[in-house]
């Protein structure tokens, strides 16, 4: 391991040695690529100096303990400083052991968010909203931009179906952190316990929605997608949006025959923007259905209990009357749901990633 991890530290002397480089020639794709492997590579270096550090304090304290004619008092300190090194030792090793397992290569991808409404009615639309809301919410407090891209509402002001896509913000440093890596443990069913507005006698209803976080491909990426596999529909956009939208065949629908997949955009004036819309979220919908697909083969030898992302699963309860929310994956109980449902979701997500990385961890201990 310490071969690597030095390989890694003139890894990162390069990279810095690059990005310090006035190059006129370097694209934005490149300079986004190298702060991305810097900001990554720069946790792991400085836990391997930590590492070192400590180490070379153990040897040090070692030696003054063991050396003869040390005074009492000296060999105390050096016990001492034994004992601590010896505990950030062990922090570093724990730190770096998490810091080296293998990352999803989609982490620092946008994402599209789909809600959509199940079990409930009205009451399944309504929650959908708030759901939408929360996460809203917490781009907000990430600095990612979130643009709404098609959605089709219901009576009550809820939303039956709703596909936003998130974006890092303009300077990049989203980018690093990653949207789809901060918010792909969302993928699943999610389950609201409370009144319903339209409730009259006060009894408590359950309801459920589904969410799908998908990473945006790269523009550059192909995705393979015939023009004799599409069937591209156009008509009229449904709902507000002035005369124009609703006077001119607008809105577009995409039907990829070989999957049965169906993707529609109405939400722009321009039928152009709305096709290049909808074939965004088809190839992320296309991209994610081989992505499942690799992940149900792998899952033979190797199933994680987090990273599966199956929508059908329900992962998370939200009970408003006792103010409660539990994610069943890690059997996380908070009761704090009026802040989560504000889009604070930082603690459910370290929680999740944390066990996840567990899970890794576990995984690579059995197959060694």
């Amino acid at each position: 391991m310490r071969d690597r991890l030095d390989r890694l530290e003139a890894r990162l002397v390069e990279i810095d040695a690059s990005l310090s480089a006035e190059d006129a020639t370097r694209d934005l794709d490149t300079y986004r690529r190298l702060m991305r492997e810097h900001a990554e590579l720069g946790e792991v270096v400085a836990q391997w100096k930590a590492w070192r550090s400590a180490e070379a304090d153990l040897i040090t304290g070692k030696s003054m303990r063991d050396a003869g004619g040390v005074d009492p008092e000296m060999r105390a300190f050096a016990e001492e400083e034994v004992t601590s090194a010896t505990q950030r030792l062990a922090e570093c090793e724990t730190r770096l052991e998490r810091l080296l397992l293998p990352r999803d290569p989609d982490d620092h991808r946008s994402a599209f968010i789909e809600i959509r409404a199940g079990t409930g009615g009205d009451e399944s639309a309504l929650f959908a909203a708030d759901l939408l809301r929360m996460y809203l919410r917490y781009a907000e407090r990430c600095g990612w931009r979130a643009e709404i891209v098609s959605g089709s509402p219901s009576d009550l002001g809820g939303w039956r179906e709703v596909i936003v896509r998130v974006d890092g913000s303009e300077n990049g440093a989203a980018q690093i952190n990653g949207v789809y890596g901060g918010l792909k443990f969302e993928s699943g069913g999610h389950r609201v316990q409370r009144v319903p507005e339209t409730e009259t006698q006060g009894r408590i209803h359950t309801s459920a929605c589904t969410v799908a976080i998908l990473p945006v491909p790269d523009e550059r990426e192909e995705i393979s997608i015939a023009s004799e596999d599409l069937r591209i529909d156009t008509f009229r956009a449904s709902g507000a949006g002035g005369q124009h939208i609703n006077k001119t065949d607008s809105a577009v629908r995409i039907t990829h025959l070989p999957t049965g997949l169906v993707v529609e955009c109405q939400d722009d004036r321009s039928q152009h923007r709305n096709k290049d819309r909808a074939m965004q979220v088809l190839a992320a919908r296309l991209r994610d259905r081989e992505r499942r697909e690799r992940e149900a083969r792998e899952a033979a030898t190797r199933r994680s209990l987090i990273g599966s992302g199956d929508r059908s699963e329900r992962i998370r309860t939200y009970n408003f009357p006792q103010g409660r929310i539990t994610d069943h994956r890690i059997n996380l109980t908070l009761h704090r749901l009026a802040a989560v449902m504000e889009g604070d979701l930082e603690e459910i997500s370290t929680a999740l990633a944390n066990e996840y990385q567990a899970e890794q961890l576990a995984a690579l201990a059995d197959e060694s």
